[in-house]
């Protein structure tokens, strides 16, 4: 379904990757569960929604292998972390036709964070993800990450995403700070794989020199791509 009419210089935000594999029929099935709409503005907050909350945030079990970064893969579970849900995300999009790309940075959590906090031994959260989309002759940042669950037991309002302003993250509960962006890498047509194993390593030393793989905690990477 093509719900935009694509000029040819966004041909790149709009094709299938090995990781935005939209095609599959995995993906396919999981496109189904969209409910569609006519209006491109209704229908993108839909995908946005349907996302965000098919799957819980789950930020210990992290996989930055290119076998299992996938969106294919990707649906098959039950909880997934924020790059999980950013990569399946715009795969989605791209499958309506909405050109989209990935972006990432470095934030920082304020609530509910410690347990996280003693496996990274670093208050930043490194490669963050989120999507932009090209809708309505502009592009529009979200955040699919947060999911009902997740926001309840955090205390922070549901990050909802109108189609048209950019909807980040819940800088603020009343008084208090929830979350910041230290830094933006940017967007990129493909998950840039490369430059996130690179960061995380240098981030997160200890995960890679001695990795963890346990109920409670899992770090997986691909040893080809450390330099």
């Amino acid at each position: 379904m093509n719900v935009q009419d694509q000029e040819g210089k966004w041909e790149e935000f709009l094709m299938e990757t090995p990781s935005m594999n939209y095609s599959s029929a995995e993906v396919q099935q999981f496109i189904q569960t969209i409910p569609v709409y006519t209006d491109s503005i209704q229908q993108a907050v839909s995908i946005y929604q349907t996302v965000r909350d098919s799957f819980l945030y789950d930020p210990y079990h992290l996989d930055l292998r290119p076998d299992f970064l996938k969106a294919s893969v990707i649906v098959s579970k039950k909880r997934a972390w924020c790059v999980e849900k950013a990569v399946l995300a715009c795969a989605c999009f791209r499958a309506f036709g909405f050109p989209a790309r990935l972006g990432f940075g470095i934030v920082k959590n304020h609530i509910g964070v410690e347990k996280l906090v003693t496996y990274l031994k670093r208050e930043e959260i490194v490669f963050h993800g989120y999507v932009e989309v090209w809708i309505e002759g502009k592009w529009s940042k979200c955040t699919p990450a947060f999911d009902p669950r997740i926001c309840k037991l955090s205390g922070v309002p549901l990050l909802e995403w109108n189609g048209r302003e950019d909807s980040l993250f819940q800088a603020y509960v009343e008084d208090t700070q929830f979350m910041e962006y230290l830094h933006f890498y940017g967007e990129f047509g493909d998950v840039p794989f490369e430059l996130m194993h690179r960061e995380m390593q240098h981030y997160y030393p200890d995960l890679f020199d001695d990795p963890i793989d346990t109920r409670a905690f899992s770090f997986h990477f691909e040893s080809g791509l450390i330099s």
